[in-house]
């Protein structure tokens, strides 16, 4: 076991930043992260890099957007030469491949990602290994001629090949403080010695994170279950609206009082007298489709999707369309807002309500366009699709605290 303070990581497949900050919470330092995206990169410089300052972003490697394979092509060296100094690699590959929220094609070329991180991990050779992923990543394809029955299981055969004692189990977020019953594929890796030994097996990270979860919340004032409408009740387009001169044509929510802990807690790095939260948003609904969501918050059922009698009852085509239950948790976001109607008033969630869903505190500024489509769909990463690709900070502090602590016994 190691006895320094400072606990470095490489963050690969960032995104836009929710589980650095969630180790940054935890007191992780971060090396510097990977990230394709402009979009998702943006957001990550913006806060964790400009504001808090939390990589030592090394020389060789310019501060931007990277694709893993180029680093892989031209830095090889640079990153043999990290061996002995990175205590974690964490970050799991793009997941559109695997979710069966999408098609699950298995020869999309996102899921050859996987022996990118897997080459990455081999050349820097770190400590300890923390993956995530969707929970389509432990699911066979229907037809499966490449990988075996399931990515999950050839991930794991490679890393245990790499000299790493390998625990994967599925994890619901929600039952760790989020809103949100987000059921997530969680890997954790612990580098053998020469011997073949271990400071401590990679299983334990579950028990221990399991234990911690009471004592971590409560000493944050946090509660184990969460509901949706205590996550984002202070941010109803009923507390009123103003227009910023970015964006014109649109209105931004107020913020009313908080009425419990969670909201409390993530606000409380918010100024006094800011009225106006971060990227709260609301879209401009025609008058024809603000009919169509009272029409379904007053007649369906809260919390599932709308089944094929209820659409055609009431001409509705929509493939998804879930008016959320308040009282409960909110069902997994996905990047597509519009399969979601608010609780209780005749609109889709704004991003910063995605945001809070997420645990993201309100002091976290998204950057870029709030929305995309057609084409641009493909390519670019809008505020929306960053934070319903996020890993939830809170649940990403909660597994730094016990990382360090198998790191640091």
């Amino acid at each position: 076991m190691q006895t320094e303070k400072d606990l470095y990581y490489i963050d690969l497949f960032a995104g836009c930043g929710g589980l650095s900050l969630g180790l940054h919470h935890a007191g992780w330092k971060g090396l510097f992260a990977i990230e394709k995206s402009p979009f998702a990169f943006k957001t990550l410089e913006h806060n964790l890099i400009n504001k808090k300052k939390h990589f030592s972003w090394p020389v060789w490697l310019p501060q931007q957007p990277h694709d893993i394979n180029k680093i892989l092509k031209y830095h090889s060296a640079d990153l043999i030469k990290l061996r002995g100094t990175v205590d974690m690699i964490t970050g799991g590959p793009p997941c559109q491949g695997f979710s069966t929220a999408g098609r699950r094609v298995e020869s999309d070329n996102r899921n050859k990602l996987i022996n990118s991180y897997i080459r990455f991990v081999e050349l820097v050779q770190p400590t300890v290994l923390f993956f995530e992923n969707v929970k389509g990543f432990t699911l066979e394809f229907d037809k499966n001629s490449t990988r075996g029955k399931k990515y999950s299981d050839y991930v794991i055969n490679k890393l245990d090949g790499l000299d790493y004692d390998v625990h994967a189990e599925l994890v619901n977020f929600s039952d760790y403080g989020i809103p949100q019953k987000r059921c997530r594929f969680i890997l954790v890796g612990v580098k053998r010695n020469k011997n073949g030994n271990t400071p401590v097996k990679a299983e334990s990270f579950f028990h221990k994170i399991k234990k911690n979860r009471q004592e971590f919340l409560v000493n944050k004032g946090l509660e184990i279950s969460v509901s949706l409408e205590s996550a984002i009740s202070d941010l109803l387009f009923a507390n009123g609206t103003r227009q910023l001169e970015i964006f014109k044509s649109f209105k931004f929510g107020k913020y009313s009082s908080p009425t419990n802990k969670y909201q409390e807690y993530l606000r409380k790095d918010i100024p006094i007298g800011n009225e106006i939260p971060d990227s709260h948003r609301f879209a401009n609904h025609s008058p024809a489709i603000i009919d169509r969501l009272n029409l379904i918050l007053g007649n369906a059922p809260k919390g599932k999707s709308l089944d094929k009698e209820f659409k055609k009852k009431y001409g509705l085509k929509k493939h998804t369309l879930i008016p959320l239950n308040g009282a409960d948790q909110a069902p997994t976001i996905t990047t597509l807002p519009d399969d979601y109607v608010h609780y209780c008033e005749p609109r889709i969630l704004t991003v910063r309500e995605y945001a809070r869903l997420q645990s993201f505190p309100d002091s976290y500024e998204i950057q870029g366009k709030y929305t995309t489509g057609g084409k641009a769909r493909v390519l670019e990463v809008p505020r929306y699709t960053q934070i319903g690709n996020a890993i939830p900070p809170l649940f990403g502090e909660q597994s730094g605290v016990v990382l360090r602590k198998i790191l640091l016994g």
